[in-house]
């Protein structure tokens, strides 16, 4: 049986923490920063934790079971 690959875009965007969840980063902080806030910006620079919503389907790219 062949070996099951990661979907290649979503190992470049999640990262797993050491108790399981899945580490995100936000989105809109790449470019045209000029027009948003320094507050804004430093909010947008952490990491977040994947939604639950969303936890069954980033986990199916990533092949975890």
């Amino acid at each position: 049986m062949p070996k099951v690959k990661t979907n290649s875009g979503a190992k470049k965007r999640f990262t797993l923490t050491g108790t399981g969840k899945i580490k995100r980063n936000h989105a809109y902080h790449s470019h045209i920063l000029t027009k948003k806030t320094k507050k804004q910006k430093r909010n947008l620079d952490h990491m977040a934790i994947v939604d639950k919503t969303n936890l069954r389907q980033v986990r199916e790219l990533m092949k975890l079971r």
